[in-house]
């Protein structure tokens, strides 16, 4: 058993998801552990058959093995964590583009299930569930001493079956009770419109169809308005949690003509990776405003902080949810995959957004409604989502301020009460003016 458990232990050494890039089997341990490492896998060993022989009930093995592989993980970072088979395959589906559930992107902190951000248009949407909920119980069933894992794993289901949350609400007065039906989630990666003059595309996710559905917006944008006519386009990243590190580059990739678009650096230097755009820019050099907010992080804050630094587009809202760590996933096989923070990736100027997140050019808070904030039981707005900075155990960014990240996520479902898209329309058609738009290219980062 104790040789078994050093290789499982090795194995993990060698070596996401808002943003995540797969690696391959590796055929070696890069470092061999000390003799101090394997006396503390002897005692794991020991106490393993201690509570297999001596335990009140039959333990079931796997799920042993599991739950200590996850609360060695789940020590490191909240976006560490091991996948079963199953788990594994939900994975390699969701980045499809097609996954069952409720539509939530969630983690851990403080032993509840704390909701990063809903999909746009999901039942979890629908029924009200806010980025920032803290989820304290599934089915009457507490989610404390739950892994994420099992936690998800019961918020699937069958399509149609109702599962209930139990919801704690940042200012809220009393837990919040919510009976939510679920269904099949296809959530769309691009939505696209044409505001008049200006073409509209909002990014949901960054899953392996955003590029190909961005181009394609763009295409019909151009063929409904005309180039001629056409004054730009908002690109919306509000409330999207990430994705794959790819599509954020090849979506970036998409509005420069060259430079680079992001780093990724790792624990040794050597392992620094860059970047950089190819020359053509799909909108042909057209205005380009970006929104960002809490709910926007990882692959989205990629996305806004090349553009940003690039000088190439203005980035209006709030301060997006400052998840800067990249997750590796690493196939075990048929023992599904393992999910490591291998990483941190920093903007072209060199910024590290862990913890800290992405500051707008142009600051345009979204007031939330009197009726929900009534509903929420809310004093102020403030608090309804904190970011990447106030989850336990998150890697601390070397930009991080006591403020951390994130910041209000609410966008209305009605275009005339959305305050940060009226004012990047407003700014694309000279209505409004501010020093920060167009940005000058001449200061770009390089």
């Amino acid at each position: 058993m104790i040789r078994k458990l050093s290789i499982l232990a090795a194995g993990a050494l060698m070596g996401a998801s808002a943003m995540s890039v797969v690696a391959g089997q590796t055929g070696g341990v890069a470092n061999a552990a000390g003799s101090d490492t394997y006396r503390q896998l002897a005692i794991f060993g020991d106490v393993f058959e201690r509570v297999r022989a001596q335990y009140v009930d039959k333990p079931d093995d796997q799920k042993l093995v599991e739950t200590a592989i996850n609360g060695m993980l789940t020590s490191l970072d909240p976006h560490s964590s091991y996948m079963n088979a199953k788990e594994a395959a939900d994975m390699r589906t969701e980045t499809r583009g097609e996954f069952g559930g409720l539509g939530i992107e969630v983690t851990m902190e403080n032993e509840l299930v704390k909701v990063v951000s809903p999909f746009e248009g999901t039942p979890a949407d629908k029924a009200g569930v806010l980025a920032g909920d803290l989820i304290a119980e599934i089915n009457g069933e507490q989610v404390r001493g739950l892994t994420l894992a099992d936690a998800v794993e019961k918020m699937k289901g069958e399509i149609g079956t109702t599962v209930s949350l139990t919801i704690v609400r940042e200012g809220a007065t009393k837990p919040v009770r919510l009976s939510i039906v679920r269904d099949e989630i296809k959530v769309p990666s691009v939505r696209h419109t044409v505001e008049n003059d200006v073409g509209y595309i909002k990014l949901l996710k960054f899953n392996e169809q955003t590029t190909v559905g961005m181009e394609e917006a763009i295409a019909d944008i151009e063929k409904t308005v005309g180039k001629d006519k056409l004054k730009g386009y908002v690109l919306d990243l509000r409330r999207n949690p990430g994705g794959l590190l790819d599509e954020a580059v090849s979506v970036s990739d998409a509005f420069l003509q060259n430079g680079e678009i992001v780093s990724t650096r790792g624990r040794n230097p050597e392992e620094t990776r860059r970047y950089n755009a190819r020359s053509g820019d799909d909108i042909d050099g057209k205005p380009l405003v970006v929104l960002v907010n809490g709910g926007s992080a990882s692959a989205s804050e990629i996305v806004a902080g090349a553009l940003q630094d690039q000088r190439r587009a203005t980035v209006v809202g709030s301060r997006s949810f400052g998840k800067g760590s990249v997750q590796t996933i690493i196939p075990l096989g048929s023992n599904g995959a393992l999910r490591l923070t291998t990483a941190l990736y920093y903007t072209p100027s060199g910024r590290s957004i862990q913890g800290r997140g992405i500051d707008p050019d142009i600051v345009v808070q979204q007031p939330l409604p009197d009726e929900i904030k009534k509903q929420m039981g809310l004093d102020s707005e403030d608090e309804v989502v904190r970011g990447e900075s106030s989850l336990r155990g998150h890697i601390t960014g070397n930009e991080e301020t006591e403020e951390g990240s994130g910041s209000l996520d609410y966008v209305p479902s009605e275009k005339k009460d959305d305050l940060q898209l009226q004012y990047a329309l407003d700014l694309l058609r000279g209505v409004k003016t501010d020093a920060s738009f167009p940005p000058k290219s001449d200061s770009a980062a390089n």
